[in-house]
């Protein structure tokens, strides 16, 4: 066999640009090697342009609107020819920053603006420009794909726990049968899960800094001792870029915000797991089932089979997700002294860890469309499930001041089956008041619910603390 295109999917080294591209293209909006240098240039420009607007740095005086236009346009019209020339300046620079700045500074030479290019750059570090276009990829990645896909898997839950909010469901704690709950309120549980982890990080501050070699502003003091730095470093942070500012780091901004992020990733990825693991299950139980699509294959040999995969597909991608970030969210925040390059490579892989995210998302999503609840084999496995009661029937014999009552209970349901007729006896019997008597006799397996139905529609209503 011949040697594929090198450029060929069918070739990719990772599967997120090969196999799975389609599904996590969105992302290399924000982190290919592209969509770095293009935020790179932003930020170059946009303190050019911030340089300019102060009346103290004279040396560089106020832009045109045309020039503004000019300057900007060439990051809203960046394109592949643009980024192979920066990478063609870093095999001379072996520098990818420096070869920014002077891609720059090279359009800027027929220009007006000619003059003022040693503008570029002025009093930065790489880690000034590096810090502030990550965070800008990062809060994007995460504002634009990753939440969206997440908030997409809430809602579809939602709609699955509105449809089923009242279908009773035996449900298992450490596998064994346990008092009933409803279908609804078992995936408004998830839902709810994700939505406390997605507004919390809606609320994150995405953090910055521009202020030298060590964070000191030394070369910006010296060349404009007049200037306030600090607020001008702000401004430019908060206001032109959109994003928080750290006045305290050394070289570089420490990455404790980057964990933060990943930190909240993780936690939601570990929700999907979980949700994943229940549904596999349930589908095991025959609890689901599952939408047959014409043309698919769930066995090679075993032509009946309909496999889960997307659930197990998302477990998995989840576990790749949470490997990377956690790694990161360990390592970023350490640097040597005022700063090492170990961060620099390790950040190029922040797609690689929201890529298995997102991945991981979309198969849940494709998933839980094709899910639907066997009501029949569910109702029937609860209605032959009666020793379920034996909570009910003790806690109302402790109310009366029965002596031993969860014993009793115990001794009659444990490791064997009842009947109703067994049950119904024994309550029957019960020196209790008439009330709690006649709501005992009426009660079955489907009706002992609690408050399952009304938690789950409260939740989905938006009035969960009602």
């Amino acid at each position: 066999m011949s040697a594929p295109d090198a450029y060929s999917p069918l070739s990719a080294l990772s599967p997120l640009d090969g196999r799975y591209r389609a599904k996590v293209a969105p992302l290399a909006a924000y982190f290919s090697e592209a969509a770095l240098i293009k935020t790179r240039l932003h930020v170059e420009v946009e303190w050019f342009i911030a340089l300019a607007d102060d009346p103290a740095i004279a040396e560089l005086p106020p832009l045109s609107d045309p020039h503004r236009v000019f300057l900007r346009n060439l990051v809203v019209n960046f394109d592949e020819a643009d980024a192979r020339a920066v990478k063609s300046i870093e095999q001379t620079t072996n520098h990818d920053v420096k070869a920014v700045e002077y891609f720059l500074k090279s359009r800027l030479a027929d220009t007006p603006l000619a003059a003022h290019r040693e503008f570029i750059h002025f009093a930065c570090t790489s880690a000034d420009i590096n810090n502030l276009a990550y965070a800008l990829m990062l809060k994007g990645a995460v504002e634009n794909v990753w939440l969206p896909a997440v908030r997409a898997i809430e809602h579809r839950l939602g709609e699955l726990a509105t449809a089923d909010a009242a279908v009773p469901m035996l449900a298992h704690t450490h596998g064994q049968p346990a008092s009933p709950t409803t279908v609804g309120k078992e995936l408004a549980v998830f839902a709810y899960r994700l939505r406390r982890q997605t507004d919390a990080l809606a609320r994150q501050p995405y953090l910055g800094k521009i202020n030298g070699a060590v964070g000191n502003f030394n070369a910006h003091i010296i060349a404009y001792p007049a200037v306030d730095w600090v607020a001008f470093a702000r401004n430019f942070i908060e206001n032109r870029l959109g994003l928080a500012y750290n006045p305290m780091t050394a070289q570089i901004e420490p990455h404790d915000f980057l964990a933060e992020v990943f930190h909240h990733i993780v936690r939601v990825n570990t929700i999907v797991i979980d949700l994943c693991r229940d549904i596999w299950l349930y589908i095991s139980k025959g609890y689901f089932s599952q939408k047959v699509v014409a043309g698919e294959v769930g066995s090679s040999t075993m032509p009946h089979k309909v496999n889960p995969i997307d659930f197990e597909n998302a477990e998995g991608n989840m576990g790749l997700s949470s490997a990377v970030l956690e790694f990161m969210a360990q390592k970023l925040p350490a640097s040597r002294l005022q700063r090492d390059l170990t961060d620099s490579t390790v950040m190029r892989n922040i797609g690689v860890g929201l890529g298995y995210s997102v991945l991981a998302l979309a198969s849940l999503r494709r998933g839980l469309g094709k899910i639907s609840v066997a009501e029949t084999r569910v109702r029937a496995e609860l209605a032959a499930t009666w020793d379920v009661l034996a909570e009910a029937v003790q806690t109302v014999m402790r109310k009366a001041g029965i002596e031993n009552p969860y014993e009793q209970l115990k001794a009659m349901t444990r490791g064997q089956s009842i009947s109703p007729e067994m049950l119904r006896t024994f309550i029957a019997e019960l020196p209790i008041p008439a009330d709690d008597k006649t709501r005992l006799l009426a009660l079955s397996p489907e009706t002992y619910i609690g408050l399952a139905e009304t938690l789950a529609t409260r939740y989905l209503s938006g009035d969960e603390n009602r």
